[in-house]
């Protein structure tokens, strides 16, 4: 299986996921255009959409898709599959999926939206906005208690896991992951290293220098204890959003 990252709008990105028959599904088209281009570039046939959430930067590209590829399966998840008019098919936490021989299974992480999914197939999440590199979704339509709980079933996967992500907001992300952990000398490598695309991470990286995914960890209950949270690992993820989502 051959993963290819497509630059979509602002800084989202969509991936091309290809078998060895030349078969690809389209993970989180933000537009059309940039995955037509990719697509005639692979020699590839598209063969399905794979939508991770029902934000319009990971959808807007689907509907002219399947204009141009009438038929196509189009995936998501249960909860939103509702509001995506081209979903043809919703996906519950745990079903699987396949793209030619190649099968996945679905990883349900509400609380960016209540319906977000993971798809993790041949050894690859794909992630949309729940985890990102060295951060994670906003809380739209979940609480902290939510995402700590959809964070912590990716946290899960083998530490050799690609880790394929929504937006490029890894080195904002890290800057932060830094002021958590000023002596995490992780972070700080990885930091002065950030290759272009950041895109894939691994589960054992994000495990070493993602505040959202170290909430367990002294250093980090430390700095979420100094904003009044309480040591319990919820209410320390809790505290590093809401300060995350303010910081500059």
């Amino acid at each position: 299986m051959h993963v290819v990252a497509i630059p979509c709008l602002k800084d989202n990105y969509a991936y091309l996921v290809i078998d060895g028959a030349k078969r690809a599904a389209v993970v989180d088209p933000g537009e059309a255009a940039p995955i037509e281009a990719a697509i005639q570039r692979e020699g590839v046939e598209l063969v399905a959409v794979w939508a991770t959430h029902h934000h319009w930067d990971h959808v807007g590209g689907i509907p002219d898709l399947v204009a141009k590829h009438p038929g196509i399966p189009v995936l998501i998840g249960e909860v939103d599959g509702p509001k995506v008019a081209t979903a043809t098919q919703r996906l519950a936490d745990g079903a699987s999926f396949t793209l030619g021989a190649l099968r996945g299974h679905i990883i349900h992480n509400p609380a960016h939206t209540l319906g977000a999914i993971t798809y993790v197939i041949e050894g690859c999440a794909f992630t949309g906005d729940t985890l990102f590199g060295g951060g994670c979704g906003r809380l739209f339509e979940g609480d902290a208690a939510m995402m700590h709980t959809s964070l912590s079933k990716l946290a899960a996967l083998p530490p050799d896991t690609r880790v394929y992500f929504g937006h490029e907001y890894t080195e904002s992300n890290l800057k932060f992951a830094a002021a958590v952990e000023p002596d995490n000398a992780d972070i700080a490598q990885r930091a002065g290293s950030i290759p272009s695309p950041s895109t894939p991470s691994t589960i054992a990286v994000e495990l070493r220098t993602n505040p959202f995914l170290r909430a367990a960890e002294p250093a980090v209950i430390a700095a979420a204890r100094a904003r009044g949270a309480s040591a319990e690992p919820a209410s320390v993820f809790a505290a590093i959003r809401s300060w995350k989502d303010g910081f500059r």
